[in-house]
């Protein structure tokens, strides 16, 4: 009988602003090890593959050995599925398109599959978290990048011709509004991302007289959120003026696609009650007759250090392999 050399682990990476994390993700979705470094620091996109390059050998070489890996999944915002790359993207330093699976890929020789943040999102929804069973869902994904979306139809994520289908953040909701990183005005995600709701309060404090804790805190969503809780009122109001925006959006969403569940992911989804309630009202104001009251609305089960990684590791398990040491 020929021998065969099952590998059981792949290196899962979440590409963040800020900050990347990497994980040597087993079988069974158990996370073996984790590292990161500041995706800030590298101004240059080879000099950060070659970066998180070396993080991935010396960590898998600690962790029972390189021979172990078999592919590697990567989660990034403005990256695309089909072309393996990162394309202009509005919220990272390196511009224009960026190779980055193939780029990896020469530097590791191993398989590297790429896909949009939120796409390795519903893929970790749905291997491991509250999509686990659902065939037709959207994940929304709440943060300080922006707003994102991934559609799960029929079992499958749907990335359209080009890869660009879920694109939600750059939903137009305000005709001639507030300008966008992408370049338009109006869109979801300058009003209901962190960013867009620091907008807002700075345009609500401008606007009136009336005191606010917010005139000597910051306008960061933890400190929005504990304002809130002290009875701020124009705190609650930055939130409620969110929540309605992205409320009837998501209905508009949701008559197009019917889906059983739209799944809530990211940082804002710890303002709790103050957005989350005024979301599901308009919501349910603004949604098809027809699906009104049937589509659930839930927040993610998964930890939020560790849903990007397990989605890219699940898509990492699902490119076929491939090694320059066979």
């Amino acid at each position: 009988m020929e021998e065969t050399n099952i590998k059981t682990r792949v290196v899962g990476i979440d590409i963040g602003v800020n900050k990347t994390v990497l994980a040597i993700v087993d079988v069974r979705g158990n996370i073996i090890a984790k590292d990161e470094l500041a995706t800030s620091d590298y101004h240059d996109a080879g000099a950060f593959v070659s970066a998180l390059s070396e993080k991935i050998v010396l960590l898998s070489e600690a962790n029972g050995g390189y021979d172990m890996i078999r592919s590697v999944g990567i989660s990034s915002p403005s990256a695309n599925f089909v072309s393996g790359c990162l394309e202009n993207a509005a919220n990272l330093q390196w511009k224009g398109i960026v190779p980055m699976a193939a780029l990896l890929r020469d530097r590791l020789g191993l398989a590297v599959a790429l896909a949009n943040d939120c796409h390795a999102t519903a893929l970790g929804e749905h291997v491991f978290g509250c999509a686990h069973g659902m065939k037709d869902f959207i994940v929304i994904s709440l943060g300080h990048g922006g707003v994102g979306s991934c559609i799960f139809s029929n079992g499958q994520v749907h990335i359209g011709h080009r890869g660009f289908a879920g694109e939600f953040g750059h939903a137009c909701v305000v005709p001639g509004g507030r300008q966008c990183t992408c370049g338009r005005r109006g869109c979801i995600e300058e009003y209901a991302s962190s960013r867009g709701l620091a907008t807002s309060a700075r345009e609500l404090l401008a606007a009136t007289d009336e005191p606010s804790l917010m005139r000597d805190g910051d306008l960061s969503p933890q400190s929005l959120l504990a304002y809130c809780e002290q009875g701020d009122v124009l705190a609650r109001k930055v939130c409620e003026e969110a929540g309605e925006k992205l409320g009837m959006a998501l209905a508009n969403y949701a008559s197009l696609l019917d889906p059983e569940a739209i799944i809530f992911t990211g940082e804002l989804t710890r303002m709790g009650p103050w957005l989350l309630d005024p979301v599901s009202r308009s919501f349910d104001e603004h949604v098809f007759h027809n699906i009104s009251g049937k589509v659930k609305l839930l927040v993610s089960i998964l930890d939020d250090n560790e849903r990007d990684v397990l989605g890219a590791s699940a898509l990492a398990w699902e490119v076929k392999e491939y090694s320059l040491f066979k």
